[in-house]
């Protein structure tokens, strides 16, 4: 579909709003309205225009992410990867920040990614995408 022109949002579903929000303001996002609507929401916006829709009726608080720690695996978005311009200073912001890296840095030939966990486990890639080479 020639129509579609960018992602708008990504919807994640934690399971509290205050320890979600500090975690992702530590990323520079910035909180923009909620809880509203009917499920709840709740957003948060980058500055560089990634917007995050937090979906607030988690039944319980499971640190145990279905799609990345059962053997089985399950059909479903496994992570959000966020672009960043250079790896090294990443790295000193997130300690800085007392975020620890889950995995990585690891280099491909489409350049080096990062991991992090967010307080209900979600993975977050930070990518120093370099496209790929053949």
């Amino acid at each position: 579909m020639k129509e579609i022109s960018r992602i708008n949002h990504i919807g994640l579903r934690i399971s509290d709003l205050a320890t979600s929000r500090a975690f992702y303001e530590k990323l520079g996002f910035i909180f923009l309205a909620g809880p509203l609507g009917p499920e709840p929401v709740a957003i948060v916006e980058h500055p560089s225009g990634i917007n995050i829709n937090f979906i607030l009726n988690a039944n319980q608080p499971e640190k145990n992410n279905i799609l990345m720690h059962k053997e089985q695996k399950h059909t479903g978005y496994t992570h959000l990867a966020l672009e960043i311009t250079d790896t090294a200073p990443v790295i000193e912001q997130l300690a800085q920040k007392g975020i620890p890296l889950s995995g990585g840095p690891i280099t491909v030939s489409s350049g080096t990614s990062l991991f992090i966990r967010d307080p209900d486990d979600n993975v977050i890639e930070f990518i120093n995408y370099t496209g790929f080479k053949a």
